[in-house]
């Protein structure tokens, strides 16, 4: 008798009248809603305008989903185009079937259409979305628990995933899983690239490299464990070898780029800092505080440097000072007054 084990959805489809409700396509969904407004919460923290990244986001998600379907296809192909199955089910996304490795390349693409278009460096976007993309596989990963997939090895662990189901050569049991701890392994991998990012400013994309080679470190295993068929090089599955081949890519970007391009950018999108600051500007107006100043009651503007520069000239070129500028006014004040006296005299 099995005392605790993870209970398998009875079903990964509710129905609100003739509209379906997939339990994959919502945790997809819930992925990138957080990965986008983390995104943008780093971007701005980096001196990016609010919004840039969700546009680029327009372009990135259709293409990494659109990557991650091809990827999943092209290696699993006799899934959909070996003799008893219909190709058509190769566009269903919402039964499951999205390869990380696709995703992420051609997400990429479509992100550097975006990024050009707003006028921004890919590698600074990158670095900006790069844990939120962790907690959104986080996320994704548990769509596979609604469609009791991506499991391993029998286990009697408390903590063993049972499955229910049948169909599609499923053996009902309790199983590893998998699902679960590549989530959890996504977690820690976004905290990881947070961490690191706070204290060594990374930047130039490295950040994103660390996102990559952190989250390939835990996939090997966790893939290694996998039961359901794959195709295998050297009597190791594909993705296995996948993750390897990119670790190392991660890794060896980290170190060039550190070596070639160290510290962080300075600016990550151009005019972005054009917003208020510190010092006084509003960039509604251009004005600054000390500019608010120098306008009359009319509300015209007052060159106050024209009004003051001629008169300071001038008496620098008569060698004015305070000294003579005091013995001027006595005699004309005496005289004023002996001329007051006589005048009081002649009217008395």
């Amino acid at each position: 008798m099995e005392l605790a084990y993870i209970p398998s959805p009875s079903r990964g489809v509710l129905y609100l009248g003739p509209v379906p409700l997939r339990g994959y396509a919502f945790c997809i969904i819930i992925g990138v809603f957080v990965a986008v407004w983390l995104g943008n919460k780093r971007w701005v923290a980096r001196g990016g305008r609010p919004g840039t990244v969700a546009d680029i986001a327009v372009w990135a998600v259709p293409f990494g989903l659109v990557g991650g379907r091809l990827y999943h296809v092209i290696t699993d192909y006799e899934l959909y185009f070996s003799p008893g199955r219909d190709w058509v089910d190769a566009f269903k996304v919402w039964e499951g079937g999205l390869g990380i490795w696709g995703a992420i390349a051609l997400g990429a693409v479509g992100a550097w259409i975006g990024a050009r278009r707003m006028g921004v460096a890919l590698p600074a976007y990158a670095d900006a979305v790069a844990p939120g993309i962790a907690f959104a596989q986080a996320i994704g990963r548990w769509g596979n628990w609604f469609n009791q997939e991506l499991y391993g090895h029998e286990t009697t662990l408390p903590w063993a995933l049972h499955i229910t189901s049948s169909e599609g050569g499923r053996v009902p049991g309790y199983y590893h899983p998998t699902f679960l701890y590549e989530s959890l392994w996504c977690v820690g991998v976004g905290l990881l690239v947070i961490w690191a990012d706070r204290r060594f400013k990374l930047g130039h994309g490295r950040a994103f490299a660390l996102y990559v080679a952190a989250y390939c470190a835990g996939r090997a295993w966790i893939e290694y464990m996998r039961v359901d068929d794959a195709h295998h090089i050297l009597g190791v599955r594909l993705n296995v070898w996948t993750a390897v081949v990119v670790f190392v890519l991660a890794v060896t970007y980290l170190v060039l780029s550190a070596r070639r391009r160290p510290g962080r950018e300075e600016v990550v999108e151009p005019g972005a800092l054009d917003g208020p600051a510190e010092d006084g500007t509003d960039t509604a107006d251009g004005e600054t505080k000390a500019e608010v100043g120098t306008k009359d009651g009319d509300g015209a503007e007052v060159d106050v440097t024209k009004a003051e520069k001629p008169e300071k000239s001038g008496k620098a070129d008569r060698g004015d000072s305070p000294a003579d500028s005091d013995s001027d006014t006595e005699p004309k004040a005496e005289a004023a007054g002996v001329k007051d006296t006589a005048e009081s005299g002649k009217k008395g």
